[in-house]
């Protein structure tokens, strides 16, 4: 038998703790010296005192814990049940984790507000080109909802063209965005310049139609990162005598290799004059 100091250590939690569980029933000792009151147990309540530590770290309260043991949960379902609550734990890490990010980009778009030059905003008119194209509904316009889905489509994208033998013209890839069609989201396009002859093969080929009249700044850095600059354009066009008719094109000039901080996009905004 074990002290209640040396069941503590082989159980790794505290002596109160042990206390505690015995006074509202869910570990008893083994045994009780009638005249000192001193607490002793047995090696095998280890696996109940294994078990009570695993589903109180599952969340349980400890009413629930004395439940679940006294009805003698087995092996394979306690590690059931923990596999689950580990899947939990690490969506709940990923979930913080992206809200961090994003407080963090919103944080360094405050900071820069009124720092980030304008001069580099020219108004041009741009081109149409021939593209293959995929499309995906996101809930929302901002960075967290886009990255993810933007670098799956540029992903399938490549393979379908493979898949179909089209060789892109090596131009920059492009991103444009509408209102999803019943108003509830973004529906989110990501093309690859592709020749005048390209046709089918499982492939849809459209014509980005060319815009007279767009606001454009070129951003340095990752996507993620993009926020300030967008917005210092937003005031650009908006201190200018112009205004916004729909969301910018995002071209991408140097992308997806090597360091983020490498990267190069230029946003076209369609813009009409105001008065």
């Amino acid at each position: 038998m074990f002290t209640i100091g040396d069941f503590a250590r082989h159980g790794r939690v505290s002596i109160r703790m042990l206390r505690h569980y015995d006074a509202i029933g869910l570990l008893r000792p083994a045994r009780v010296d009638p005249y000192s009151g001193y607490r002793f147990y047995e090696a095998g309540q280890l696996a109940r005192l294994n078990r009570v530590i695993a589903l109180k770290d599952l969340g349980f309260t400890l009413q629930q814990v004395q439940a679940i043991v006294d009805d003698e949960v087995s092996a394979e379902e306690l590690r059931g049940m923990l596999r689950l609550r580990r899947a939990e734990l690490e969506a709940a890490a990923a979930a913080a984790a992206a809200r961090l990010a994003r407080v963090e980009a919103r944080l360094r778009t405050i900071e820069s507000e009124g720092q980030m030059s304008t001069d580099d905003v020219v108004v041009k008119s741009t081109p149409a080109v021939r593209v293959a194209e995929l499309s995906a509904r996101v809930a929302s316009f901002g960075p967290e909802a886009i990255g993810p889905v933007a670098d799956r489509l540029f992903e399938e994208l490549c393979g379908l063209l493979e898949t179909a033998g089209i060789e892109p013209t090596g131009g920059p890839s492009v991103m444009w965005y509408e209102d999803a069609p019943d108003g509830d989201g973004v529906m989110v396009h990501a093309g690859l310049p592709v020749p005048a002859a390209a046709r089918g093969g499982g492939v849809e080929i459209t014509e980005l139609p060319a815009m007279p009249m767009v606001a454009a700044v070129v951003h340095h850095g990752p996507m993620a990162d993009v926020m300030p600059t967008a917005q210092a354009l937003a005031r650009w066009i908006d201190a200018n005598g112009y205004r916004s008719t729909g969301y910018a094109r995002e071209v991408y000039l140097a992308y997806g290799q090597g360091d983020p901080a490498g990267w190069v996009t230029e946003l076209q905004e369609p813009v009409t004059r105001t008065g």
